[in-house]
């Protein structure tokens, strides 16, 4: 039971973090460079989630296991 919930918290986390990325990359075409989009990435904490989700993912799925 614990490995269902971190994988549905860990993909709902994945998911919400690479929406973000994917909304933070339309900043590309309004004329932010490359090295400015990384460090405004880098800055923003809901840009961690999609990292954290899929560590919490392979957590659920690769762990060591239960008896």
């Amino acid at each position: 039971m614990l490995r269902l919930f971190l994988f549905l918290l860990g993909f709902g986390l994945a998911v919400a973090g690479g929406v973000i990325l994917i909304t933070y990359v339309n900043f590309i075409p309004a004329g932010l460079a490359w090295a400015d989009f990384f460090i405004y990435i880098r800055s923003r904490p809901e840009c961690y989630f999609l990292p954290v989700g899929l560590v919490l993912i392979s957590i659920a799925l690769y762990g060591y296991p239960y008896k």
